[in-house]
């Protein structure tokens, strides 16, 4: 074989070498083992809360027809989304936390990446849609059923999930589409954009340009317009004549809000800037944040501060009891 034919097939060889990782290992917190153990039992109760809170509200809603209006609606589809989100990420991140070497393979993890996204790109535009409804409920309730009619609740729910599909194709297949070389260990807990892209053995500006661009506007414009809804909605609550009424929308307003700053900040922080300088730890309890807290506090904040949910869970739970006793 001749010199040339042998570096051209070297060459081959490398490429080939560039782009066939077959499987990446999860490194989770492996630095703190005796933080893993009290990880896992901590996730594991938050994630069987998690399931059981969504899953209540999407079998309750879909029970009672009397909640089969557009605040509800939205608040199934969040809830569909949280439980899904969920459980995407979090049984895996048990298995990481168990192992001492967690693997996953490039397909597992491709699939994980887009599911991610594809979750949190819908919620975000699932709340920016629930802020709204809420804006038209209490700034102009005479109007309301006809601002919200069920044409434009099909339309935003509809615009959430196919923006979340894609979203999450375009970035997940292009993340990887580079080469990762024999760079396999993920210093993470799942297969999240910024811990993968940082092994990628390639020129990854053009990508963190997209994310920039990507991030602010699926997830600073719906916060944005959030923020305004809210605001409008305050100063419509300071001029109500009743002081309950306006510590009762208080309330409810702050709590919302909590859940919706955790959710899009921790996000924001996280995607804006995909090679940030952040520590590694930092950066997966900054994920954890918006991966386990949100989806567990949205059933809490959204529906058992709701007086129409708690009657439907009584209504539901009375006619439970009759079928048993009958």
């Amino acid at each position: 074989m001749s010199l040339r034919q042998t570096q051209g097939s070297n060459i081959v060889m490398r490429r080939q070498n560039h782009s066939s990782t077959v499987e990446f290992i999860l490194l989770g917190f492996s630095n703190y083992p005796e933080l893993q153990d009290q990880m896992f039992g901590t996730f594991l109760v938050i994630y069987l809360v998690t399931v059981m809170g969504n899953a209540i509200i999407i079998t309750i809603i879909f029970l009672d027809q009397s909640l089969h209006i557009p605040m509800y609606l939205f608040l199934q589809n969040l809830s569909l989304v949280d439980l899904c989100f969920s459980t995407v990420i979090t049984p895996k991140m048990l298995v990481v936390l168990t192992s001492k070497k967690a693997t996953i393979s490039f397909g597992g993890c491709f699939a994980q990446m887009y599911f991610i996204l594809f979750f949190g790109v819908t919620e975000c535009f699932l709340l920016g849609a629930m802020a709204y409804d809420r804006f038209a409920a209490i700034c102009h309730p005479l109007s309301y059923p006809m601002i919200m009619n069920k044409r434009l609740f099909m339309k935003l729910v509809m615009f959430s999930w196919v923006s979340g599909t894609m979203m999450s194709t375009l970035q997940t297949t292009w993340v990887f589409s580079f080469p990762y070389c024999d760079h396999k260990e993920i210093n993470h807990l799942f297969c999240e954009t910024p811990p993968v892209l940082e092994l990628a053995c390639a020129d990854t500006f053009l990508f963190e340009v997209y994310a920039f661009t990507g991030t602010i506007f699926i997830v600073m414009v719906p916060f944005l317009l959030i923020l305004l809804s809210y605001t409008r909605i305050l100063f419509t609550i300071l001029r109500m004549p009743s002081t309950t009424g306006r510590q009762k929308a208080f309330s409810t307003c702050a709590s919302h809000l909590t859940s919706v700053t955790l959710f899009y900040g921790t996000a924001s922080i996280i995607y804006l800037q995909p090679k940030s300088r952040y520590s590694p730890d930092t950066k997966k309890l900054m994920s954890l944040a918006y991966i386990l807290l949100t989806p567990l506090l949205n059933p809490l904040i959204y529906s058992l501060r709701n007086k129409e949910m708690k009657r439907a869970v009584l209504k539901l739970w009375q006619r439970k009891v009759a079928l048993h006793t009958a």
